[in-house]
C-alpha cells in the first residue's frame, strides 16, 4: 500500500509559515495540524499571531485555539492528539500538512519521544528551591554548563522546560540533547520538510515589524486581560512576559515592546540554530514567486514517489 504523506512546513517565527502551509492546503486539497504550541491557546491570539480568521477560513486548521491557558497539556498528550488526528485526516487525505515553529512538537509528530525518565521529585524540589533563590538564570547556567547543544534551541524563559531538561541529565547521566536525538520508532507516513529562507537582517526586520503589528491590533489589551493568569506556564512567554513587567511598574512601555522584539529575535536566532543542523529541509525564498510555488511542489512530486 502507498505511504501517506506528511508535509511539515518549518522555519523561525515571522517567516511566513501560515501562508505557505495554506498555499500547499489548498493545491492538495488537504487539511493543517499545528505544531506551534503558544498557538494552542484560545485567549493568545494576538500575541502567538494565530492565523486570522480570514487564514483559518482558507483550509481546515486543527489545534488552533483549542485550549485555555487554565488547561495543563504536555507535549506527550499532544503527540497523542496529533497522531489520531492525522490517522484520521489520512483516510481521506494521502498529504496532510503540519506547519509550526515549535521544534520539539514538530519532532515528536514526525519521530516520536523518547522514553525519558519521569520527574524525580527530590530533583525537582531542588530545583524549584534554586529558581526561587537564585532565579531562572542559576537555572539557565546548570544547564548551559550540562548540555550547551540543548540549551541553543530550548525556551530558556521557560523554567519548567529547563527543570526537566535537568532533572533528566541528573537521573540518567546523559546530556538531554542525546536522549532526545534517538526517535522512539519509525513512523509509517513519508515526511516532507520545507522550510522559508531569508537573510537574516531581512527576517530581523520581519519580527520588528509584526511587533508594532500585534500591537496596533490590541496586545496590550490581550495581555491585560490575561495578567490574572501570569503564574501559568502558557504566559510565560515572549510577548506577554515583557508586558506584565509593564503592567508591575518595572518598565516602561516602549521598553517592554523593544524586550518583545529582542526576545522574537533571540527566538528565531534559536529555531535557526536548530533548523541548520538538519539535512532534510527543502527551501523557498522568502516572498516565493508561482514559479518557485510550481517547483517546490514538483520536488514533492518526486519525495513522494519514493
Amino acid at each position: 500500500m502507498k505511504k501517506k504523506n506528511l508535509i511539515s512546513v518549518v522555519g523561525p517565527t515571522g517567516i511566513g509559515k501560515t501562508r505557505l502551509a495554506i498555499d500547499l492546503a489548498k493545491h492538495f486539497d488537504t487539511e493543517i495540524i499545528s505544531c506551534d504550541s503558544r498557538q494552542f491557546f484560545k485567549e493568545m491570539k494576538i500575541g502567538t499571531a494565530s492565523p486570522s480568521e480570514e487564514e483559518l477560513a482558507e483550509a481546515p486548521h486543527h489545534f488552533i485555539g483549542n485550549l485555555s491557558v487554565e488547561e495543563y497539556y504536555s507535549i506527550g498528550q499532544y503527540e497523542e492528539d496529533a497522531l489520531k488526528k492525522l490517522n484520521e485526516l489520512f483516510e481521506n487525505h494521502d498529504v496532510v500538512i503540519l506547519v509550526g515553529g515549535s521544534m520539539m512538537y514538530e519532532k515528536v509528530v514526525i519521530e516520536g519521544l523518547n522514553d525519558l525518565p519521569e520527574a524525580d521529585e527530590e530533583n525537582q524540589k531542588k530545583l524549584q528551591g534554586i529558581f526561587e533563590n537564585e532565579g531562572i538564570e542559576k537555572l539557565q547556567d546548570i544547564l548551559k554548563e550540562l548540555d550547551p547543544e540543548y540549551f541553543t534551541v530550548v525556551d530558556i524563559h521557560n523554567h519548567r522546560r529547563l527543570l526537566r531538561a535537568i532533572d533528566v541529565i541528573w537521573q540518567t547521566g546523559k546530556k538531554y540533547s542525546e536522549l532526545i536525538a534517538v526517535s522512539q520508532d519509525s513512523r509509517d507516513f513519508n515526511t516532507i520538510r520545507i522550510g522559508i529562507e531569508a537573510p537574516r537582517e531581512e527576517l530581523y526586520d520581519r519580527i520588528n515589524r509584526r511587533v508594532d503589528i500585534m500591537m496596533e491590533k490590541g496586545l496590550l489589551e490581550e495581555a491585560k486581560s490575561l495578567e490574572k493568569f501570569k503564574h501559568l506556564t502558557a504566559l510565560n512567554t515572549v510577548g506577554y512576559a515583557e508586558l506584565f513587567k509593564y503592567f508591575d511598574g518595572e518598565w516602561d512601555l516602549d521598553f517592554a515592546v523593544s524586550e518583545i522584539k529582542k526576545n522574537s529575535r533571540r527566538y528565531a536566532k534559536r529555531q535557526l540554530t536548530w533548523y541548520r543542523k538538519a539535512d532534510d529541509i527543502h527551501y523557498l525564498p522568502l516572498g516565493y514567486s508561482q514559479e518557485d510555488f510550481d517547483g517546490l511542489i514538483g520536488y514533492i512530486s518526486q519525495q513522494t514517489l519514493k
